[in-house]
């Protein structure tokens, strides 16, 4: 097994363990990320940003 292999092991096995973590941690960067994109844009765009946010934050519940 390689140092790759190894890595994603155990990062599959921290995401299996701790899934209230991995939700709150995704919750943090989408919803950081959609400000961002808020404050570039001035708002004018924050119901297809917020419609991405959601979407991806489904994705990655999956």
């Amino acid at each position: 097994m390689g140092l790759l292999d190894d890595a994603k092991e155990k990062l599959t096995n921290l995401v299996n363990d701790n899934p209230d973590k991995v939700e709150e941690f995704s919750d943090k960067g989408l919803d950081a990320a959609a400000d961002k994109a808020n404050d570039l844009t001035g708002g004018k765009y924050a119901d297809q940003i917020q419609q991405g946010r959601d979407t991806a934050d489904e994705k990655i519940g999956e």
